[in-house]
């Protein structure tokens, strides 16, 4: 879990938005990247975030 201070500095480099967790994801709703969380550690780069697929519930 990402603590929540860090998680408000925090926005999508694509985008500049800001990020949501879900699970072991952060979501930018406004570029529809899914950006991983590997032991803990946002991986902000646009080259290794997943497309999310209109439609998704990103709840």
């Amino acid at each position: 879990m990402i603590d929540k201070a860090l998680l408000k500095m925090l926005v999508c480099p694509k985008s500049k938005a800001p990020l949501k967790q879900v699970g072991n994801k952060l979501i930018c709703e406004v570029s529809g990247l899914a950006y991983p969380i590997e032991d803990g550690i946002p991986i902000l780069l646009v080259e290794e975030a997943l497309q999310l697929e209109q439609g998704i519930d990103k709840k």
